[in-house]
């Protein structure tokens, strides 16, 4: 029994380390851990901020009724092209036109009383000019009987005289003093006369006066009428609904016999897009990529009615009101676009790629080179990048610097094994990125040098930095 148990023992001690030098690792162990590498190069690197959008007409005009009443025409349609001016439907409109015709015949009927004030003026002032003749014969009249009776007067006194001295009869002296009293009293007639005369031209003026206000009050009453009937016409072509401008109906709100109600608001009754040959996007901007955009920037969108084709464009502007949505911030992009063969319709969701900065031929590395971090490794501080070409550098040096500083730029740091294999830090001034790579602006690393981009397997990796997989022991049963 104690033989068997000592070849059992001896036999799980063999077996033990057989299976120790067939499995054990053959990359070393765990602590030698191998890394990934990449070379920095030169190439484009471009810097865009994403964004979705909508498609609106450039200039979208709602065209609605000022009138209540029914439509008893609808002569455009979803998708009709209209020219302005051009009549999109048609409301009732039989009662505006009696309107139409009563206030016409009102507006006659002034027009006739100003021409019967006019001739009752003319007629007043025909009767003031025969009054204005009638008192200059009055007064040639009067001043013919005044040298009569002064004529009488020398005759009487004359025949007077004679009498007295007994060589005039008194038949002569009696017929001279009849004649003295008839001339007086043609003179006072003649007065009476002009008197009677100047009373009648007052009148014929206060008369020609109240026709002439009858007239101003004629007139007045025909304006009155005119704008009253203006107004009806106006409300008339009213009832023709018009296109104000040129363009393409994208919606229509009303159906042949419906009522509009026009009380208390216009209603909409087509939605007409001026001109789609152009067309903008309302693009959603992040509150963290708004200060990136600037007017003429470079803008590619795709849509989902055309995956395969995509289509370009420019910043317009960015508006300054901001919107909140669950406490998200974002800003309204308008971004203009030629829209010659029509492709694109309003509504459409574009999905855009805003190019902010552009560099053709940058030295550049990957992303992945950024995130490493080694175990234990500080993170990166914004602090000045060590400048590769030393204190004493060339004009040429300073100069890049100086463009440099000027740029928006942020801090990095990657990692290069040193003669040992370890990773040491370089720290990086960087420019614009595309998400894949970011442009190096100042640093002490040359095009092609290796930098680490990961850790690979525990058994090391090849010449390109990708990890060697890990030979399988062979299998005993």
């Amino acid at each position: 029994m104690r033989r068997i148990w000592f070849w059992l023992v001896g036999f799980g001690i063999a077996a033990g380390a057989a299976g120790f030098f067939i499995w054990k690792p053959a990359g070393g162990s765990a602590a030698d851990a191998a890394y990934r590498l990449a070379a920095v190069e030169r190439g484009p690197v471009t810097a865009s901020v994403r964004a979705t959008g909508t498609l609106n007409p450039v200039t979208t005009v709602l065209v609605g009724s000022q009138l209540s009443g029914q439509v008893v025409e609808v002569l455009a349609d979803y998708n009709t092209p209209v020219k302005e001016g051009q009549v999109v439907a048609r409301l009732y409109s039989e009662q505006i036109r009696s309107r139409r015709d009563a206030a016409m015949a009102d507006l006659a009927q002034g027009q006739a009383d100003r021409e019967t004030k006019r001739a009752q003026i003319d007629k007043a002032r025909s009767q003031l000019q025969k009054a204005e003749a009638v008192a200059d014969d009055l007064a040639a009249q009067r001043d013919r009987a005044t040298a009569q009776l002064a004529e009488a007067q020398r005759n009487f006194e004359r025949q007077t005289e004679l009498t007295a001295r007994a060589v005039g009869t008194q038949n002569a002296l009696d017929q001279a003093k009849t004649q003295l009293d008839v001339q007086r009293a043609t003179i006072a007639s003649a007065v009476a006369q002009i008197a009677s005369n100047r009373a009648e031209q007052t009148g014929l003026k206060a008369d020609i006066s109240l026709a002439e206000a009858a007239l101003k009050s004629a007139d007045a009453l025909i304006l009155q009428r005119e704008a009253k009937l203006k107004d009806i016409e106006i409300d008339l072509a009213r009832t023709d609904i018009r296109s104000p401008v040129e363009g393409v109906v994208v919606k229509r709100d009303i159906e042949l016999g419906q009522t509009v109600a026009a009380s208390l608001s216009a209603p909409t009754l087509f939605t007409i897009a001026q001109d789609l040959r152009e067309i903008d996007i309302y693009a959603n901007i992040d509150e963290a990529d708004v200060g990136r955009l600037r007017p003429d920037q470079k803008v590619t969108f795709t849509v989902n009615a055309y995956p395969n084709r995509t289509f370009g464009g420019t910043v317009r502007l960015v508006r300054l009101g901001a919107q909140t949505v669950q406490n998200v911030v974002t800003y309204t992009a308008v971004i203009s676009v030629k829209n010659g063969d029509q492709a694109l319709l309003p509504g459409m969701t574009a999905n855009l790629q805003i190019v902010t900065d552009e560099r053709d031929n940058a030295l550049r590395i990957p992303n992945a080179a950024l995130r490493f971090r080694p175990a234990g490794a500080p993170a990166v501080a914004a602090t000045k990048a060590p400048d590769s070409e030393g204190q004493g550098g060339k004009r040429q040096a300073r100069n890049k610097e100086a463009r440099a500083d000027s740029e928006n730029w942020t801090a990095g740091r990657v990692y290069q094994l040193d003669s040992d294999g370890n990773p040491q830090a370089v720290v990086l001034r960087l420019g614009v990125t595309d998400g894949n790579y970011t442009e190096v602006i100042r640093g002490d690393l040359k095009e092609g040098a290796p930098i680490v981009v990961g850790i690979g397997s525990r058994n090391g990796g090849d010449a390109a930095g990708a990890p060697v997989p890990r030979q399988r022991a062979p299998r005993l049963f």
